[in-house]
């Protein structure tokens, strides 16, 4: 399975980037030198009810 690659870096914006091997999935950014990694934590699905949450 392969993974996406990201198209710029989080912190400086810039699209220069390396894959790297520790940890896994991260990704070396080749102006700030920056190493990270992205990672889905869940879709949001909003309110079941259909409501806009305000109680």
């Amino acid at each position: 399975m392969s993974r996406a690659a990201p198209f710029y870096c989080p912190y400086c914006g810039d699209e220069d980037l390396t894959p790297e091997a520790e940890p896994a999935g991260a990704w070396q950014c080749g102006s700030c030198l920056r190493v990270f990694t992205v990672r889905l934590v869940g879709l949001s699905l909003g309110d079941p009810a259909g409501g806009n949450g305000d109680q």
